[in-house]
């Protein structure tokens, strides 16, 4: 007799402030098969690094998650995103300003739409200032340069994580 498990694996795609430390927040979550950092929700068509710090792309940093879903859901996701950053400061995370910094999620269908804004709803009770976290529909996401991916876990000192 065999059990077959249903697996499916899903994307998620937020933006909180620079992508290095999100990617890093995301990446050890048990159920996450794959994350990619990059840019996405401009008006440019294959931006660099360069384009979206220095230029007007309107592009966000953001971290592109895949998850099994029958490990971890969406809505587990959506609450970390509002852990990892402070998405009551406009274009701005920690010493980061500037629009590619805002605090963002893109969703991929209506599920995603629906559990991002009934999540904003219930967490803006743990903060003091408004949330002003944008939810929009996902657009073309522009994977980053490779020096990018998995910046942190490459510069750490001892090599582990």
């Amino acid at each position: 007799m065999y059990i077959y498990i249903y697996m499916m694996i899903q994307k998620a795609l937020f933006g909180a402030g620079c992508f290095w430390g999100v990617e890093e927040h995301f990446r050890k979550i048990n159920g996450i098969t794959k994350t990619e950092v990059g840019y996405s929700g401009g008006n440019t068509k294959n931006p660099t690094y360069e384009s979206v710090c220095y230029e007007n792309t309107d592009h966000a940093e953001v971290l592109m998650v895949c998850f099994e879903d029958n490990i971890i859901s969406y809505e587990n996701l959506v609450q970390e995103f509002w852990k990892c950053h402070d998405p009551t400061t406009l274009d701005k995370q920690g010493p980061d300003f500037g629009r590619q910094y805002r605090s963002v999620i893109y969703y991929f269908n209506k599920f995603q739409k629906n559990i991002a804004e009934t999540s904003k709803e219930k967490f803006q009770s743990f903060f003091s200032n408004k949330i002003v976290t944008e939810i929009s529909k996902a657009s073309i996401f522009y994977r980053a340069e490779e020096y990018h991916q998995k910046y942190i876990k490459k510069k750490s000192h001892c090599g582990v994580n």
